[in-house]
């Protein structure tokens, strides 16, 4: 079995498998989904297919920058879906981290981070 369709298998599992322990308990669905699960498997893909110390190491340093324009988000979604429903607040929220991502780009620029 080639390496992408093994890759595909692995990381659908483990999608499928929170999504259906959030099912049981929304505690521990939300602490296996807030674990940097998707940047772990993308470093070890990564290592597995011989990229450069320097790659994996750019992977977690830009992931660290990423991760913070979301944190609003899931701050503000559950008063939004209880207001406005699901489609709505999810919206809003997508459109609240494209804000809070392009503020941090903006902000950090100073310190010579480029996130673009």
């Amino acid at each position: 079995m080639s390496m992408l369709v093994i890759k595909y298998l692995v990381s659908a599992a483990i999608i499928v498998l929170v999504s259906e322990l959030a099912k049981q308990s929304d505690r521990v669905g939300a602490l296996l989904a807030s674990l940097p699960v998707v940047t772990l498997m993308v470093l070890v893909w990564l290592y597995f297919e011989g990229q450069p110390t320097a790659k994996l190491a750019n992977h977690a340093w830009y992931t660290f920058w990423y991760v913070l324009p979301t944190l609003p988000m899931f701050a503000l979604f559950p008063a939004m879906l209880e207001r406005w429903g699901f489609w709505l607040a999810l919206l809003v929220s997508a459109f609240l981290t494209v804000f809070c991502f392009a503020l941090l780009a903006f902000l950090v620029k100073r310190w010579g981070i480029d996130l673009w």
